[in-house]
C-alpha cells in the first residue's frame, strides 16, 4: 500500500474504479439475488441493497468530484442538499407563517452556505448556521405573526437546515482543504469519507443478522445494538486501513478517522430513524426519487451526520 502512494493521481483513479464499480456489481448482482429467491431474509436483503446504492451514489459523487473539480462538486452537493431538504420539509407540520422561514432556507441561506465553502471562509462557514441562521429562522417565523406550536415549527426547520444543508455542506468542504503534498487531491477525502460511512452501515446490517440481536432501542430500530454498532466501527476502520494510500494520513491516522466516520453516521442513522418513526413513516419522501430508490435523505442520512464530524477532526488534529 505504500508503493501506491506513490502513483500519480491518474493511476489512483484508475485502480479505484476497476477495484470499486467491479465489486459493487458484484455486490448487486448478489443481493439482488437474495432478494428474489429468500422470502425470510428479503427485508434485510433490501436494507443491504439500500446501503450498496448509497455506495453507488458516494461512487458516482466521487467521479463528479474529481471530474469536475470543487465547483462542480458543490454544486452538486448543493443540489443533493435542496432535495434532501424538500424530503425533510415535505414530513414536517408547518403553517402559512413558516413560508418566510422557508423561502430563507431553500433560497438564501443553502446557497449561501456553499458559496461560503466555496470561498474557503472556514471560521464562517462553521458558525453561520448554527448561530446566525438559527437566530434568523425564528424571526422570521415570529415577523408572520402566527404562535400556533411556534416552537415545533421552528424546531423542525432548524432541524432539516441542520442535517440537509449544514451537515452535508462539510462533504464538499473537504475538497477544499490544502495539506502540504497532496494539493488536488480533495476528491479522495470524499471518496474516503464516503466508503467508511457506507461501511460501518452494511457491516452494522450484516452483524445484526447473523448475531444474537440485544437492541438499544427497540422502539426506534430493532437491527441497532452494541455487537451491531461495533462491528460497524470495526468495518470502517478495515476500509479506512485498505484506503489510507488514497488519503495524506497515515495507517494509524486513517483507522482513526474512519472510526469517527463511520460511528457517527452510524448514529446518525438512527437518530434520522427516530425522526421517521415519529412522523409515522418508513422514508423519507415516501414516493420514488432522482436516486431510483424511494427518498435521497435515506441514501445520504448517514453522510449528513458523519461528514461534519469527520471534517472538523479532520481540521483540528491536521490543522488544515
Amino acid at each position: 500500500m505504500n508503493a501506491l502512494r506513490s502513483w500519480t493521481a491518474d493511476q489512483q483513479v484508475a485502480l479505484l474504479f476497476v477495484a470499486l464499480f467491479g465489486a459493487l456489481t458484484i455486490a448487486t448482482v448478489v443481493i439482488g439475488w437474495i432478494t428474489r429467491h429468500e422470502a425470510e431474509g428479503s427485508d434485510r436483503a433490501r436494507h443491504l441493497m439500500r446501503d450498496v446504492r448509497a455506495v453507488w451514489i458516494g461512487a458516482v459523487v466521487f467521479w463528479v468530484s474529481w471530474i469536475s473539480g470543487p465547483v462542480g462538486a458543490t454544486l452538486a452537493f448543493g443540489i443533493f442538499s435542496f432535495l434532501a431538504l424538500r424530503e425533510f420539509i415535505t414530513l414536517a407540520h408547518t403553517r402559512r407563517g413558516d413560508h418566510r422561514s422557508l423561502l430563507l432556507a431553500f433560497f438564501v441561506v443553502l446557497p449561501l452556505q456553499y458559496v461560503i465553502a466555496g470561498g474557503r471562509w472556514f471560521d464562517l462557514f462553521t458558525v453561520f448556521i448554527p448561530v446566525y441562521v438559527f437566530l434568523a429562522i425564528p424571526v422570521a417565523s415570529a415577523l408572520a405573526g402566527d404562535p400556533e406550536r411556534f416552537l415545533e415549527r421552528n424546531a423542525k426547520i432548524q432541524w432539516g437546515i441542520m442535517v440537509c444543508v449544514y451537515g452535508l455542506s462539510h462533504a464538499p468542504a473537504l475538497l477544499l482543504l490544502e495539506f502540504r503534498g497532496a494539493v488536488g487531491r480533495g476528491a479522495f477525502l470524499v471518496f474516503f469519507l464516503v466508503m467508511a460511512t457506507a461501511a460501518a452501515q452494511i457491516a452494522q446490517e450484516l452483524a445484526s443478522r447473523w448475531l444474537r440481536r440485544r437492541p438499544i432501542a427497540r422502539r426506534i430500530d430493532r437491527s441497532f445494538s452494541y455487537r451491531a454498532f461495533v462491528a460497524g466501527v470495526a468495518a470502517a476502520a478495515l476500509m479506512g486501513l485498505l484506503l489510507f494510500w488514497i488519503t495524506p494520513f497515515k495507517a494509524f491516522q486513517a483507522v482513526a478517522m474512519a472510526c469517527i466516520a463511520g460511528a457517527a453516521g452510524t448514529l446518525g442513522e438512527l437518530v434520522m430513524k427516530a425522526l421517521k418513526k415519529d412522523a409515522g413513516v418508513r422514508y423519507w419522501g415516501n414516493t420514488a426519487s432522482v436516486t431510483g430508490a424511494v427518498g435521497l435523505l435515506d441514501r445520504v442520512a448517514p453522510l449528513c451526520f458523519a461528514a461534519p464530524v469527520f471534517f472538523h477532526s479532520v481540521r483540528w488534529y491536521f490543522k488544515v
